[in-house]
């Protein structure tokens, strides 16, 4: 159990440290910037505007993630026809 949980760490660590940065940049768009009439209805509150932050934060932390390249496995079978 505790292998799964540092591979499953080490595979989505990017996307872990994505969404508390997020959260934090969330809130402190609503805090320095939001909106003081209310009418905004993502910045209009600090816990949607955290809560958008963390999906945020998780995609853009998310993109720079690098895939392993897959392995074709070894079979006596070829993939061409002669």
């Amino acid at each position: 159990m505790k292998e799964r949980l540092k591979q499953f760490y080490r595979n989505n660590r990017l996307i872990i440290w994505g969404v508390p940065v997020g959260a934090i940049g969330g809130y402190l768009y609503w805090y320095f910037i939001g909106c003081p009439s209310g009418a905004c209805p993502i910045t209009a509150n600090p816990i949607s505007s955290t809560l958008y932050g963390m999906l945020f934060g998780g995609l853009l932390f998310g993109l720079f993630k690098k895939e392993k390249p897959k392995v074709k496995e070894e079979s006596g079978a070829t993939d061409h026809v002669e």
